[in-house]
């Protein structure tokens, strides 16, 4: 494993008797201080692979490495933060108290209740008995107590479940802000807008396996086209067709979807003017994360 690697798995597979294959030959790089996106459809093996990082889950076959040890080692595992899928709180103890046993268990010093409190904006509630918590605030606890121990690596497991949008716009920023002074972050998360935002690198997985990994550049790859609003819009679409290297037009919400690289705008556009259409838009348009997802994970569909 090398020092720039975090985390590093080889063929990590786990089978639940013979016909259940949640998680098949993982191969997985999560690189020191990046936030990481793992992403995938329900039933795809992200938990799974999540559980098996932290020894939870035993793999059936295959290896991890997981801050230089193997997953659920103590010298690992003093370093990990982690919320995986619902965080469970003593519902009759306040948010503090309740961080305030995790972190005796731990070995914490009592200081960091308060500044992981401060951290998840829940100081104001934290008197209040986690049992009337809404969904969003015991999310916000759920990481405050991965941030206990102020770990090298934290995995968030639908970090912004519940939170409203203005809860959501902050976790981002919060989130974002945790990926930095070499922290590392793993984001499992089914809203792909707040993915893309804060992830510098992003493995989707389908089926257990991983269909693509890499920063959003890359994963868009040749995914990108032009925009044409032009009337009349059928001539404009003929004219369009007939030009080299396009290789595709259709219509989408009342404009025309080209298939073609975007250095071509100003020979479409001259193109269409010089056959009398008239030109109100053209503009470049990015495959976004939930295109790509949606294209990697399509049942029955292969990555392009």
């Amino acid at each position: 494993m090398t020092p720039e690697l975090v985390i590093e798995t080889q063929e990590l597979t786990k089978r639940y008797g013979e016909a259940i294959v949640a998680v098949d030959d993982l191969d997985l790089r999560v690189r020191r201080g990046e936030v990481y996106g793992f992403l995938g459809p329900n039933g795809a093996g992200k938990t799974t692979t999540l559980r098996m990082l932290l020894g939870l889950v035993r793999p059936t076959s295959g290896r991890a490495v997981v801050l230089g040890a193997r997953p659920g080692a103590p010298a690992g595992l003093a370093r990990i933060g982690a919320m995986i899928e619902t965080p469970a709180f003593y519902p009759y103890l306040s948010g503090r108290d309740n961080l305030r046993v995790l972190a005796r268990y731990a070995g914490v010093p009592e200081e960091r209740v308060e500044a992981v409190l401060d951290q998840v904006s829940l100081t104001d509630r934290a008197a209040d008995r986690s049992g009337k918590y809404s969904i969003g605030m015991k999310q916000r606890l759920g990481i405050a107590a991965a941030l206990l121990k102020d770990p090298e690596l934290l995995i968030l497991d639908e970090p912004t479940n519940g939170l409203d949008p203005a809860g959501m716009v902050e976790m981002r920023a919060f989130i974002r802000s945790l990926g930095q002074g070499g922290r590392t972050v793993i984001l499992s998360s089914q809203l792909m807008g707040e993915v893309e935002q804060v992830t510098d690198r992003v493995g989707v997985i389908r089926g257990g396996v991983l269909v693509a990994e890499g920063t959003l550049e890359e994963l868009r790859g040749g995914r990108a086209s032009l925009r044409v609003r032009a009337e009349p819009q059928p001539e404009a679409a003929r004219l369009i067709r007939a030009l080299p290297d396009v290789a595709e037009v259709t219509s989408v919400d009342g404009l025309l979807d080209v298939t073609v690289d975007p250095s071509q705008a100003a020979t479409i556009n001259r193109a269409l003017v010089q056959g009398g259409i008239a030109v109100s838009e053209l503009y470049a348009q990015k495959a976004s994360l939930e295109d790509v997802f949606l294209e990697l994970t399509k049942s029955g569909g292969e990555p392009s």
